[in-house]
Protein backbone atom coordinates (compact mmCIF):
# COMPACT_ATOMS: atom_id res chain seq x y z
CA UNK A 1 0.00 0.00 0.00
CA UNK A 2 0.84 3.25 -0.81
CA UNK A 3 1.86 6.33 1.73
CA UNK A 4 -0.63 8.79 1.33
CA UNK A 5 -0.07 11.97 3.02
CA UNK A 6 -2.65 14.66 3.37
CA UNK A 7 -1.07 18.14 3.74
CA UNK A 8 -3.28 20.78 5.55
CA UNK A 9 -3.06 24.20 7.04
CA UNK A 10 -6.37 26.01 8.66
CA UNK A 11 -5.93 28.85 6.62
CA UNK A 12 -5.55 29.40 2.65
CA UNK A 13 -1.54 31.35 1.70
CA UNK A 14 0.32 29.14 3.86
CA UNK A 15 2.19 27.43 1.03
CA UNK A 16 0.47 23.81 1.20
CA UNK A 17 -0.61 23.14 -2.46
CA UNK A 18 3.10 24.64 -3.64
CA UNK A 19 4.39 22.28 -0.89
CA UNK A 20 2.30 19.18 -2.79
CA UNK A 21 3.29 20.49 -6.01
CA UNK A 22 6.95 20.50 -5.15
CA UNK A 23 6.83 17.26 -3.55
CA UNK A 24 5.09 15.33 -6.34
CA UNK A 25 8.07 16.63 -8.14
CA UNK A 26 10.77 15.66 -6.12
CA UNK A 27 9.74 12.57 -5.39
CA UNK A 28 9.26 11.78 -9.31
CA UNK A 29 12.53 12.66 -10.29
CA UNK A 30 13.75 9.68 -7.81
CA UNK A 31 11.73 7.72 -9.69
CA UNK A 32 8.66 7.02 -7.34
CA UNK A 33 5.62 6.26 -8.57
CA UNK A 34 3.40 9.25 -7.46
CA UNK A 35 0.12 10.67 -7.53
CA UNK A 36 -1.35 14.28 -6.82
CA UNK A 37 -5.10 14.77 -5.28
CA UNK A 38 -6.03 17.99 -5.66
CA UNK A 39 -8.72 18.33 -2.83
CA UNK A 40 -9.63 21.80 -2.70
CA UNK A 41 -12.62 23.30 -4.69
CA UNK A 42 -10.50 26.54 -5.86
CA UNK A 43 -8.57 23.49 -7.91
CA UNK A 44 -4.96 25.48 -7.50
CA UNK A 45 -3.00 22.66 -7.73
CA UNK A 46 -4.74 21.78 -10.93
CA UNK A 47 -3.70 24.88 -12.19
CA UNK A 48 -0.21 24.47 -11.23
CA UNK A 49 -0.38 20.82 -12.52
CA UNK A 50 -1.45 22.77 -15.53
CA UNK A 51 -5.01 21.15 -16.17
CA UNK A 52 -6.97 22.11 -18.62
CA UNK A 53 -9.78 23.91 -16.72
CA UNK A 54 -12.79 21.42 -18.30
CA UNK A 55 -11.08 18.41 -17.56
CA UNK A 56 -12.68 15.30 -16.85
CA UNK A 57 -13.12 13.34 -15.02
CA UNK A 58 -12.48 14.96 -11.43
CA UNK A 59 -12.40 14.39 -7.83
CA UNK A 60 -15.85 15.62 -7.92
CA UNK A 61 -17.20 12.50 -9.78
CA UNK A 62 -14.94 10.08 -7.79
CA UNK A 63 -16.65 10.83 -4.63
CA UNK A 64 -20.29 10.94 -6.58
CA UNK A 65 -19.46 7.32 -6.97
CA UNK A 66 -19.91 7.93 -10.96
CA UNK A 67 -16.17 6.74 -11.63
CA UNK A 68 -13.35 5.05 -10.53
CA UNK A 69 -10.50 6.98 -9.38
CA UNK A 70 -8.11 5.49 -11.79
CA UNK A 71 -9.82 6.76 -14.70
CA UNK A 72 -9.90 10.47 -13.40
CA UNK A 73 -6.03 10.47 -13.28
CA UNK A 74 -5.11 13.00 -15.79
CA UNK A 75 -1.25 12.49 -15.85
CA UNK A 76 -0.03 12.99 -12.21
CA UNK A 77 -2.80 14.33 -10.84
CA UNK A 78 -6.56 13.93 -10.12
CA UNK A 79 -7.92 17.42 -10.67
CA UNK A 80 -10.58 19.23 -8.61
CA UNK A 81 -12.51 22.66 -9.87
CA UNK A 82 -15.65 24.50 -8.11
CA UNK A 83 -18.04 21.28 -8.26
CA UNK A 84 -16.07 19.45 -5.69
CA UNK A 85 -17.78 22.34 -3.31
CA UNK A 86 -21.17 20.89 -4.74
CA UNK A 87 -19.83 17.51 -4.10
CA UNK A 88 -19.32 18.18 -0.14
CA UNK A 89 -22.99 19.40 0.28
CA UNK A 90 -23.75 15.96 -1.12
CA UNK A 91 -21.52 13.97 1.27
CA UNK A 92 -23.06 15.82 3.83
CA UNK A 93 -25.90 13.59 3.79
CA UNK A 94 -24.54 10.34 3.10
CA UNK A 95 -24.26 7.64 5.31
CA UNK A 96 -19.97 6.68 5.69
CA UNK A 97 -19.26 10.00 4.74
CA UNK A 98 -15.48 10.35 5.64
CA UNK A 99 -14.46 7.48 3.97
CA UNK A 100 -15.72 8.15 0.60
CA UNK A 101 -12.61 9.47 -0.70
CA UNK A 102 -10.56 6.33 1.14
CA UNK A 103 -13.03 4.06 -0.96
CA UNK A 104 -12.36 6.18 -4.01
CA UNK A 105 -8.23 5.94 -3.93
CA UNK A 106 -8.28 2.28 -2.31
CA UNK A 107 -7.46 0.68 -5.77
CA UNK A 108 -4.94 3.64 -6.38
CA UNK A 109 -3.34 2.86 -3.22
CA UNK A 110 -2.33 -0.65 -4.14
CA UNK A 111 -0.62 0.48 -7.26
CA UNK A 112 0.87 4.34 -6.35
CA UNK A 113 4.48 4.86 -3.88
CA UNK A 114 3.31 7.61 -2.94
CA UNK A 115 -0.04 10.10 -3.08
CA UNK A 116 -0.09 13.08 -1.76
CA UNK A 117 -3.21 15.09 -1.05
CA UNK A 118 -4.02 19.15 -1.27
CA UNK A 119 -6.20 19.81 1.49
CA UNK A 120 -9.02 22.94 1.24
CA UNK A 121 -7.86 25.99 3.53
CA UNK A 122 -11.08 25.04 6.03
CA UNK A 123 -11.20 21.93 8.28
CA UNK A 124 -14.51 20.67 6.63
CA UNK A 125 -15.90 17.67 5.68
CA UNK A 126 -13.29 17.75 2.46
CA UNK A 127 -10.33 17.85 4.89
CA UNK A 128 -11.96 14.71 7.37
CA UNK A 129 -12.51 12.62 4.16
CA UNK A 130 -8.80 14.11 3.19
CA UNK A 131 -7.18 12.77 6.84
CA UNK A 132 -9.10 9.53 6.86
CA UNK A 133 -7.34 8.09 3.41
CA UNK A 134 -4.15 9.26 4.43
CA UNK A 135 -1.32 7.40 6.24
CA UNK A 136 0.39 10.36 7.24
CA UNK A 137 -0.35 14.40 7.57
CA UNK A 138 2.03 17.33 7.11
CA UNK A 139 0.86 20.46 8.55
CA UNK A 140 1.74 23.71 6.68
CA UNK A 141 1.90 26.84 8.36
CA UNK A 142 3.14 30.42 7.96
CA UNK A 143 4.89 32.81 10.34
CA UNK A 144 2.01 34.99 11.19
CA UNK A 145 0.09 35.08 14.64
CA UNK A 146 -3.25 33.64 13.34
CA UNK A 147 -1.86 30.88 11.37
CA UNK A 148 -0.50 29.41 14.67
CA UNK A 149 -3.73 29.90 16.41
CA UNK A 150 -5.07 27.56 13.19
CA UNK A 151 -2.19 25.35 13.80
CA UNK A 152 -4.04 24.21 16.84
CA UNK A 153 -7.35 24.01 15.65
CA UNK A 154 -5.75 21.94 12.77
CA UNK A 155 -4.48 19.43 15.56
CA UNK A 156 -7.31 19.04 17.21
CA UNK A 157 -9.39 17.93 13.75
CA UNK A 158 -5.94 15.45 12.88
CA UNK A 159 -6.51 14.37 16.75
CA UNK A 160 -10.06 13.80 15.40
CA UNK A 161 -9.74 12.07 13.14
CA UNK A 162 -7.52 9.54 14.45
CA UNK A 163 -9.23 8.60 17.09
CA UNK A 164 -12.64 8.20 15.97
CA UNK A 165 -11.91 7.27 12.30
CA UNK A 166 -8.10 6.28 10.96
CA UNK A 167 -6.33 5.24 14.15
CA UNK A 168 -3.02 4.81 11.50
CA UNK A 169 -3.29 7.72 11.11
CA UNK A 170 0.18 9.89 12.20
CA UNK A 171 1.18 13.15 11.79
CA UNK A 172 4.69 13.38 9.84
CA UNK A 173 5.76 16.62 10.43
CA UNK A 174 4.71 20.44 10.52
CA UNK A 175 6.62 23.06 8.38
CA UNK A 176 7.42 26.46 8.78
CA UNK A 177 5.99 27.73 5.44
CA UNK A 178 6.49 31.09 3.24
CA UNK A 179 9.23 32.57 6.14
CA UNK A 180 11.59 35.38 6.31
CA UNK A 181 13.96 34.51 8.71
CA UNK A 182 15.60 37.65 8.67
CA UNK A 183 12.71 39.04 10.56
CA UNK A 184 12.69 38.68 14.43
CA UNK A 185 8.65 37.47 13.91
CA UNK A 186 9.62 34.63 11.97
CA UNK A 187 12.68 33.42 13.91
CA UNK A 188 10.02 34.11 17.30
CA UNK A 189 7.59 31.72 15.44
CA UNK A 190 9.79 28.77 14.72
CA UNK A 191 10.81 29.15 18.64
CA UNK A 192 6.81 29.05 19.07
CA UNK A 193 6.96 26.08 16.42
CA UNK A 194 9.76 24.11 18.27
CA UNK A 195 8.53 24.27 21.54
CA UNK A 196 4.85 23.19 21.42
CA UNK A 197 5.81 20.36 18.45
CA UNK A 198 9.34 19.27 19.60
CA UNK A 199 10.69 16.64 17.09
CA UNK A 200 7.59 16.79 14.96
CA UNK A 201 8.77 20.45 13.73
CA UNK A 202 10.80 19.96 10.04
CA UNK A 203 13.99 21.10 10.55
CA UNK A 204 14.18 22.87 6.95
CA UNK A 205 11.84 26.15 6.70
CA UNK A 206 10.50 26.92 3.17
CA UNK A 207 12.41 30.39 2.23
CA UNK A 208 9.71 32.95 1.41
CA UNK A 209 10.37 33.76 -2.29
CA UNK A 210 8.01 35.52 -5.45
CA UNK A 211 9.74 32.79 -7.19
CA UNK A 212 7.02 29.90 -5.98
CA UNK A 213 4.12 32.07 -7.10
CA UNK A 214 6.03 32.81 -10.81
CA UNK A 215 6.52 29.27 -11.09
CA UNK A 216 2.83 28.53 -10.20
CA UNK A 217 1.46 30.98 -12.33
CA UNK A 218 3.67 29.64 -15.61
CA UNK A 219 2.71 25.91 -14.20
CA UNK A 220 6.56 24.74 -13.87
CA UNK A 221 7.29 23.00 -10.91
CA UNK A 222 10.39 25.22 -8.76
CA UNK A 223 12.57 23.19 -9.66
CA UNK A 224 12.99 23.62 -13.20
CA UNK A 225 12.02 27.26 -12.47
CA UNK A 226 14.29 28.39 -10.00
CA UNK A 227 16.49 25.21 -8.73
CA UNK A 228 18.01 27.47 -5.91
CA UNK A 229 14.56 27.58 -4.36
CA UNK A 230 13.81 24.36 -4.83
CA UNK A 231 16.52 23.45 -2.68
CA UNK A 232 13.98 23.96 0.74
CA UNK A 233 12.14 21.05 -1.04
CA UNK A 234 14.66 18.72 -1.48
CA UNK A 235 15.67 19.37 1.80
CA UNK A 236 12.57 18.82 3.12
CA UNK A 237 12.01 15.77 1.35
CA UNK A 238 15.20 13.81 2.70
CA UNK A 239 13.62 14.75 6.08
CA UNK A 240 10.27 13.47 4.98
CA UNK A 241 12.03 10.21 3.78
CA UNK A 242 14.03 9.70 6.97
CA UNK A 243 10.68 9.52 8.84
CA UNK A 244 9.14 7.50 6.26
CA UNK A 245 12.13 4.64 6.71
CA UNK A 246 12.89 5.17 2.87
CA UNK A 247 16.96 5.83 3.66
CA UNK A 248 17.75 4.06 0.63
CA UNK A 249 16.32 6.66 -1.47
CA UNK A 250 18.74 9.91 -0.26
CA UNK A 251 21.41 8.39 -2.26
CA UNK A 252 19.31 9.34 -4.98
CA UNK A 253 18.19 12.44 -3.34
CA UNK A 254 21.86 14.39 -2.94
CA UNK A 255 22.41 12.82 -6.58
CA UNK A 256 19.79 15.26 -7.60
CA UNK A 257 20.51 17.90 -5.61
CA UNK A 258 24.19 17.95 -6.94
CA UNK A 259 22.61 18.09 -10.22
CA UNK A 260 20.20 20.30 -9.97
CA UNK A 261 21.54 22.92 -7.15
CA UNK A 262 24.70 24.57 -6.88
CA UNK A 263 27.05 23.64 -4.04
CA UNK A 264 26.35 26.97 -2.07
CA UNK A 265 22.57 26.58 -2.65
CA UNK A 266 21.67 23.04 -1.88
CA UNK A 267 20.60 22.42 1.78
CA UNK A 268 19.33 18.90 1.67
CA UNK A 269 19.30 17.47 5.52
Amino acid sequence: MSVTIAVLSQKGGTGKTTMVRSLTDVFERLGMDVLAVDADPQGNLSDYFDTPPDAQPTLTDVLRGEVRAADAVHGTIVPANLTLAEAELMLAGKIGREMTLRSGLRELKREKDVILIDCPPTLGLLTVNALCAATHAILSTEAQYFSLQGMEQAVQVLDLARDSLNPELELLGVCLNIANMRTRHARQTLDALRDRFGDTLFRTVIRQSIAYAESAERAVPILDYRPDRGSDYLSLAAEILRRLGKPEMLERLDELSAELVPASAARVG
